[in-house]
């Protein structure tokens, strides 16, 4: 049979041909191609028996050194002597070091890593809202109320960022900032989000001359104090949207 045949001649290739004085694997390749093209077999089992032998040039067979190698990690090699921590009085405690999964250990440690970030982060969190509340708390406790009864964010928010921006570039307590708000409901919120801040805000009135006569017109003024910091990391928007939506 063709087969039969095919494994004879393979048989015989590894006790003599066509390597034998062969010094490139291009030429081992070349002789390998033209001694299966004698042979009477599938184009498919030819290339799988081409890629074997060529396997066995590439790497050769191992040794009795070699092959004792691969077995002699435990149980298989040599006994190794104990170590240290098999030999104390305490070694079934250290065992449990000893043979600690890697995967668990690297889960643990990512865990603690997670933990104190997510510490870290609470405890920031609090501060800031420390800070905050102490901040509310210097606005009178009528404006509070008002505040609290009629919260309009959008309207706060708009006073909020002209008050931190006139902090934020503020160097001393000579700078001003104007603001020209006639309504007193807003005006009562301008000077809540001012003492928040922990800023100075005074209205005056003036006469403004118009088509239709003279016009009363009213001007907040804003400075800082001696006692103004940096402005808190929570705003009092969100601060009061917490509050709202019981965060904490």
């Amino acid at each position: 049979m063709v087969a039969a045949g095919l494994l004879w001649r393979e048989r015989d290739q590894f006790s003599s041909s066509p390597f034998i004085g062969q010094t490139t694997i291009e030429t081992k390749i070349q002789a390998l191609e033209d001694d299966i093209g004698t042979t009477k077999v599938s184009n498919r089992r030819s290339c799988r028996w081409l890629n074997d032998r060529l396997l066995l040039e590439l790497v050769p067979r191992l040794g009795a050194d070699e092959i004792k190698g691969l077995f002699a990690p435990p149980p298989w090699g040599e006994e190794l002597p104990l170590s240290a921590f098999c030999m104390t009085g305490s070694a079934a405690a250290w065992d449990v070091f000893r043979t600690i999964d890697m995967d668990v250990q690297a889960n643990l440690l990512q865990f603690h890593v997670r933990q104190s970030c997510t510490d870290r982060k609470n405890s920031r969190l609090d501060e800031d809202e420390a800070n905050a509340m102490n901040a509310w708390h210097r606005i009178d406790r009528q404006t509070r109320e008002v505040i609290k009864r009629n919260f309009l964010p959008d309207l706060l928010r708009i006073y909020e960022e002209r008050v931190r921006a006139f902090i934020q570039d503020t160097r001393d307590d000579t700078g001003l900032l104007a603001l020209d708000v006639q309504d007193p409901f807003q005006r009562l919120l301008l000077h809540g989000v001012c003492e928040f801040y922990n800023v100075a805000s005074e209205t005056t009135s003036s006469t403004v001359r118009e088509h239709g006569g003279d016009r009363l017109w009213k001007t907040t003024t804003i400075r800082t104090r001696s006692s103004t910091d940096a402005p808190p990391s929570i705003t009092l928007v969100d601060f009061l949207t917490m509050k709202k939506n019981g965060c904490h």
